[in-house]
């Protein structure tokens, strides 16, 4: 927390940034967190923009209470700014299921924003160029050899296995985001992508559907060979084959993986910024170098990459159950089969959760305990 709290204020004052976001936990799970931190955002002259989901958010047996709680306290604190999601599922479950009573998609609490606060808040959406992970469907060696050109141009590859948001679904997200705007959602930002063309693809189909606010990119930094691996195949992300090989190429090699990091997010931005895109959104994973090196290259800041300090960097990095953190109660099961439930004292990198129970420590592998609400 101190540290991020430092690279805040660092990225404010080196950027002059228009917003900064703040994410938000799986179902919930960060939410007390997330506000803070939204809140410490608006008062150190940042302009919070708080992501907040909508489901699995039960409160006082209420599913609509924590939600309401968490934007009126947002507005009391004077941030004026929500990313209105759904929300995926919680750490451990696969599938997302609807809470009865409650919120079933982003558009309900696009519906219920401006339904309770008016025009109180800037509300932004998700939007899914390449399709939204839960309709990206894999295909069999025909359907691959029978893809539409528009198929062929998002679908993405995985350890041999071909994936692709086909037509028929496409149309159905296309459809759903432009009732989310119709709904009151003041612009759009992007799942990260890595193929500039599946981007403006995607920009000119939002306008074929009458879909008129502003698209803002969102843009992965690539600070890790790993990192990236793991969320271009989680995602079901495009790679195209010339990124795909050059990251294999230097999988050993984490500066030049940096290095290059900086190297082709400028270029994708250049690709954009041609194409008469103006805002330009990075998911940082709470670093700048990568950030600072892709604005130094633009143009639009001049040798920041030498003020930035990644000396903290592994603290910066999640490591064990996003779902549970140190101080959370949390219900387990031991080796021995033994349900426990007791105070996360620790969590060490391999994910293994430090618990104490009835004034002993008890260690939890990763998988095997949950957060207790």
């Amino acid at each position: 927390m101190t540290n991020l709290h430092a690279r805040m204020a660092r990225m404010l004052a080196n950027t002059n940034c228009l917003y900064t976001d703040m994410t938000w936990g799986a179902g919930g799970s960060t939410a007390d967190l997330s506000l803070q931190l939204a809140l410490h955002l608006h008062n150190t002259g940042h302009v919070s923009n708080m992501h907040l989901t909508c489901t699995n958010m039960e409160k006082e047996g209420d599913p609509v209470k924590a939600v309401h709680d968490a934007l009126q306290q947002a507005f009391d604190g004077g941030v004026r700014n929500i990313v209105a999601l759904r929300g995926d599922p919680p750490e451990g479950e696969e599938e997302w299921t609807a809470t009865q009573g409650g919120f079933a998609c982003a558009l309900d609490l696009v519906k219920y924003i401006r339904k309770e606060f008016g025009d109180g808040f800037g509300v932004s959406v998700a939007g899914y160029p390449e399709g939204h992970p839960n309709r990206i469907s894999e295909l069999s060696a025909e359907e691959v050899e029978s893809m539409s050109k528009s198929e062929k141009g998002r679908c993405c590859t995985h350890d041999g296995v071909t994936y692709v948001c086909k037509d028929d679904d496409y149309k159905k997200e296309m459809d759903y985001l432009k009732e989310k705007v119709d709904a009151g959602a003041d612009f759009i930002i992007t799942q990260m992508f890595f193929d500039a063309e599946v981007f403006k693809a995607f920009v000119n189909d939002c306008r074929k559907w009458g879909i008129e606010c502003p698209v803002v990119p969102g843009l992965m930094c690539i600070n890790a060979y790993n990192g990236f691996k793991k969320m271009t195949k989680f995602c079901k992300t495009r790679v195209p084959l010339p990124l795909g090989e050059k990251m294999d190429s230097m999988k050993d090699d984490p500066h030049a993986v940096k290095k290059f990091g900086v190297e082709f997010g400028a270029e994708i931005c250049r690709s954009l910024l041609d194409f008469g895109v103006e805002i330009l959104h990075f998911y940082t994973l709470n670093l700048e170098k990568v950030v600072y090196g892709i604005t130094d290259d633009l143009g639009i800041t001049t040798n920041l990459i030498e003020k930035s300090n990644e000396s903290d960097a592994k603290d910066m990095v999640a490591v064990g159950s996003a779902w549970a953190r140190t101080g959370d109660s949390v219900k387990g099961t031991k080796a021995d089969g033994t349900t426990v439930v007791g105070v996360v004292k620790e969590i060490k990198a391999d994910g293994m959760a430090v618990v104490e129970v009835d004034g002993k420590e008890v260690e939890l592998t990763k998988g095997s305990y949950e957060k207790v609400f």
